[in-house]
């Protein structure tokens, strides 16, 4: 058994166990990405996959449901765009949906949610929760106005993207390529390419422009208790992390603004990337 399919048969619990992707205290599991049973597939080979949410004792599948997904597509080897849409199958007893493709090549998968979740926290919470996550804005905001001592509330997106090789090498173009997300992390190198360098430098997008001062994670997802490695991006957005040689990689970065007169006080966006290799890609 792979190790992909252990994390996917990980996360499919009873229905009564789904409930932290959407309620008002689903920012108590920041986390939030594509799991696919496998990240590198045959040409045209289908692997399952599954969203997640949290990590550590927190994870789970997602309850993220259909209405809210804005956006559900692959960047294809070469630029093309394809819609992943028809393949969804949120709620279903097994998978959120299926992925395969017809051509060599890494395929950036991508989804996104609408911004009509909230997160309502109480002050201790919420500044804790600002804290962890390296939200500068937010403390900032609140620092200023007199309200760390007030309860807080947010709404938020979750935009994701999966990495998947299909076949043996082919254009890994599309892997370094922003794909138009409010948040975004972008590869300046794939993972997948060979030789495999050393380091993987990212960089962070926010509304299309490098975002300097974001805590970028990356987590090990079979060993999800905490990150295995943290940085801050610099005055151009990058940050490096030694480059993964075998299992399943999550990265995830949380950014917020302030809100006035719209009903909360922030609007913020988690954003990840996953990725992952075949047993033995050591």
């Amino acid at each position: 058994m792979t190790l992909f399919t252990t994390g996917l048969r990980r996360v499919l619990p009873a229905a009564g166990a789904l409930a932290l992707a959407c309620g008002p205290q689903a920012a108590a599991a920041h986390e939030f990405w594509i799991q696919p049973e496998r990240f590198w597939l045959s040409v045209d080979a289908a692997t399952p996959m599954v969203l997640q949410v949290g990590t550590g004792a927190e994870r789970q599948r997602s309850q993220l449901p259909i209405r809210r997904v804005l956006r559900f597509d692959a960047a294809a080897p070469g630029g093309e765009a394809l819609d992943l849409r028809p393949a969804l199958t949120l709620g279903a007893e097994t998978a959120d949906g299926a992925l395969g493709f017809s051509r060599p090549g890494a395929y950036v998968v991508t989804l996104r949610s609408d911004a009509a979740a909230q997160s309502h926290l109480s002050a201790a919470r919420f500044n804790a929760y600002a804290e962890e996550e390296g939200l500068t804005p937010a403390l900032e905001a609140r620092a200023a106005r007199g309200l760390r001592a007030i309860d807080a509330s947010e709404r938020y997106s979750r935009q994701t993207k999966a990495l998947i090789q299909v076949g043996e090498g082919g254009d890994q173009g599309a892997v370094v390529k922003p794909v138009g997300l409010t948040l975004e992390i972008v590869p300046e190198a794939s993972p997948y390419a060979l030789p495999r360098p050393a380091t993987l430098p990212v960089r962070v997008l926010y509304e299309g422009r490098p975002l300097a001062g974001a805590l970028v994670k990356i987590t090990d997802l079979a060993h999800d208790a905490a990150p295995h490695e943290q940085h801050r991006t610099d005055g151009e957005g990058r940050a490096g992390f030694a480059m993964p040689a075998d299992g399943a990689w999550m990265m995830d970065v949380v950014w917020t603004r302030p809100l006035t007169d719209e009903g909360v006080d922030f609007e913020t966006v988690f954003s990840s990337l996953s990725f992952g290799f075949p047993a033995g890609a050591r």
